[in-house]
C-alpha cells in the first residue's frame, strides 16, 4: 500500500521531460547504430583486433537498389580486413611508420576509400561522366578560361615534369576535373584540377605538391578514356598526399 499523494508532483511538465529523456537517449542508440552501417572503425588502431559491436549492437542490414540497373549493395556487410604496411603502433593515435612510399601504397593523406571499380554514369544518358574533351566533343572550355592545353607542367621545385594533353570534364556538373599530362616518358597521367595553378602568360602549369619524378610515378586509369570512382579517389589522394610527402621537410615540425 502507498501512502500519500503518489502524483501529487507529477505534472505536465514532468511528464515532458522525461520523455524528452526517452526520446534523446532513443535517438543517441539509433545514431550509434547507424554509425556502424558504413566505415566505422570496429578495430583497433595499434594491433587490428576486433573489438565487437558495442553495446549498442549492429543495426539490422538495410538493401539499397543501385543506379542504372546496377543491382543491389547490403550495408552492413562483411568488410575485407587489409592488412596494412605500417611498422607497429603502441598506441592509438601514434604516427604510422610506412612500410615503403606512403603514396603508392595509400596511407595517410594518400589514403582512399575502396569504392567502386567503375565509372560514375550520368543520370540521363547512362554514359561516364567524367571523360577527356575527345570523347566529350559537345564539351568545350570558355574563351575566357586559358587552354592549358599544349602547356609546360612544372613541378614543385619548378622543374618541367610533362605536357598537358588534354582536359578531363564532368559532363554531370559542367567543369573540368582533371588535367591530362604526357611525362617524359610518354606515361599518361591525370592532375586534379584544384591542384593546379594555370598561368596563360608564361604557357605553364604549376602542382605545387608533387615533384617531376612523383607525377611520373602517378597511378593511372585502367581505360585511357574514362576513370572510376576508385581511381578518382586514388588519384587526388595521390597528388594532395604530396603536400606532407613529397619533400622531407614538409613532414617535419615548423619550429
Amino acid at each position: 500500500m502507498f501512502s500519500g499523494n503518489f502524483f501529487g508532483n507529477f505534472d505536465l511538465t514532468l511528464i515532458l521531460l522525461y520523455g524528452f529523456w526517452a526520446f534523446f537517449f532513443g535517438l543517441v542508440v539509433y545514431l550509434n547504430r547507424e554509425s556502424k552501417r558504413e566505415g566505422y572503425p570496429m578495430m583497433t588502431d595499434t594491433t587490428g583486433a576486433y573489438v565487437g559491436d558495442g553495446w549498442t549492437g549492429m543495426p539490422s542490414p538495410k538493401t539499397f537498389i543501385l543506379a542504372h540497373g546496377a543491382g543491389t549493395v547490403q550495408a552492413p556487410r562483411p568488410e575485407m580486413v587489409h592488412e596494412l604496411p605500417i611498422g607497429p603502433v603502441r598506441w592509438s593515435g601514434d604516427p604510422i611508420d610506412p612500410l615503403g612510399d606512403p603514396m603508392q601504397l595509400g596511407l595517410g593523406p594518400a589514403a582512399y576509400a575502396m569504392r567502386a571499380d567503375k565509372p560514375h554514369l550520368a543520370y540521363d544518358d547512362e554514359l561516364p561522366s567524367i571523360v577527356p574533351l575527345r570523347v566529350a566533343t559537345d564539351f568545350y572550355l570558355s574563351v575566357d578560361d586559358p587552354d592549358p592545353r599544349g602547356m609546360t607542367v612544372m613541378d614543385a621545385d619548378g622543374v618541367a615534369a610533362g605536357t598537358v594533353t588534354d582536359v578531363w570534364v564532368d559532363r554531370s556538373e559542367y567543369l573540368a576535373r582533371f588535367l591530362e599530362i604526357e611525362t617524359a616518358m610518354g606515361k599518361h597521367v591525370l592532375a586534379p584540377v584544384p591542384l593546379v595553378r594555370v598561368n596563360e602568360t608564361t604557357g605553364q602549369v604549376r602542382i605545387r605538391t608533387l615533384l617531376a619524378r612523383h607525377i611520373a610515378a602517378a597511378p593511372t586509369t585502367a581505360s585511357p578514356d574514362q576513370i572510376t570512382l576508385r581511381e578518382e579517389d586514388r588519384i587526388q589522394a595521390y597528388f594532395a598526399s604530396g603536400q606532407l610527402y613529397a619533400k622531407p621537410e614538409r613532414s617535419e615540425p615548423f619550429l
